[in-house]
């Protein structure tokens, strides 16, 4: 790592959602509503006022953020629940809502922190059906009109990031696809849209985003470490990295994602258990408690991702801004902010 890098974490604050009450009790931008719940007439103040409780913790998180030294997070898509049902002007409270989102807006500002955001894996483009089109253009617009509440200029600054979301047996085929639906977002949306590499050899490398999107309609592509392992396509971590590079605007710092292994996290844990109790893995099974935690780890998916991550970070000396993608959220950047200072004391030591 090097000190232009800048650390970020998403959603989700684990230290003010889970503060006892005796502190101030819980603190979550992510309230929502059962949708089989609403009731015709009173669902709209209700979701609007989930939405401005959401917004006013957003100012909080933000505030924790800049006391503990943290200028980059990724915004919850749950901010405004349920926001692809209805027109955010349809809300009662839609002005106090708006003067909030403006006040989380101008603090960041203030304060150079960079907001994000990553809608969910539902928002697919590239769809063969018309109606998750539809749908998926919606919640991106959503997006977009946050950001424009909380009085950003539309810029990949605050990107909206996601995944295309699904190759469909022929992965260009899709991205012409793509393509065609891009052309009906808004100029706004289209400013802040940017994509990212999959973790899955059947879905899109950077090589391939950079061949089939950027070339044709300039979109930057965020590189995400750890799925380019799965996905390398032919380059190293280097040249993937550089590539995605390219794509950037030459004023916009470049977004990358990082997240480690949650089965190897679970292996030094299962390994350091036998260890400690003299036991061999090959015996584990004569050992009800760790039999049971060794069958959890087999249900681990290879890609999913650690609690807490070690590093080391390769930025390779570049300017990043990197978004730390872990279960543990800022507790694991803290970690790993904890774990760097003290590598870097060792060494001028």
């Amino acid at each position: 790592m090097n000190e232009n890098v800048r650390l970020g974490y998403a959603c989700v604050n684990m230290t003010l959602t889970n503060r006892p009450k005796k502190l101030g009790g819980r603190v979550t931008t992510s309230r929502t509503i059962r949708k089989d719940s609403w009731q015709p007439r009173w669902e709209l103040a209700k979701l609007g006022e989930l939405a401005l409780q959401n917004a006013t913790d957003l100012l909080h998180y933000l505030k924790w953020n800049q006391e503990n030294g943290i200028t980059l997070f990724r915004i919850g898509s749950e901010l405004i629940p349920w926001h692809d049902h209805y027109e955010l002007t349809d809300l009662p409270n839609y002005d106090a809502l708006a003067a909030k989102l403006r006040e989380c807006g101008d603090f960041a500002r203030l304060h150079g922190h960079r907001l994000t955001t990553h809608p969910g894996q539902f928002h697919i483009l590239c769809s063969p059906h018309e109606a998750v089109v539809n749908k998926s253009i919606i919640g991106l617009e959503r997006h977009s009109e946050m950001f424009d509440l909380m009085g950003y200029e539309p810029s990949f600054e605050n990107k909206i990031n996601i995944h295309l979301g699904g190759a469909y047996g022929n992965p260009e085929r899709a991205a012409m696809t793509w393509l065609k639906n891009y052309d009906r977002l808004s100029d706004n949306l289209k400013r802040r849209l940017v994509v990212e590499n999959d973790d899955k050899a059947s879905m899109y490398s950077v090589q391939m985003l950079y061949n089939y999107l950027y070339v044709n309609v300039g979109i930057p592509i965020t590189f995400d470490y750890y799925h380019h392992k799965f996905h390398p396509d032919g380059l190293s971590e280097y040249d993937a990295l550089m590539l995605a590079r390219e794509t950037w605007p030459s004023h916009i710092r470049q977004a990358t994602h990082w997240s480690e292994s949650r089965r190897n996290e679970y292996q030094l844990l299962l390994d350091s258990m036998c260890k400690t109790n003299n036991i061999n893995i090959d015996d584990i099974d004569k050992w009800p408690t760790l039999a049971e935690y060794k069958r959890e780890f087999d249900k681990i998916k290879e890609t999913a991702h650690a609690d807490y991550i070690k590093g080391p970070i390769e930025t390779y000396g570049l300017p990043l801004d990197i978004m730390i993608e872990a279960k543990g959220k800022e507790l694991a950047l803290l970690r790993f902010r904890d774990i760097y200072a003290y590598k870097q004391q060792e060494v001028l030591v």
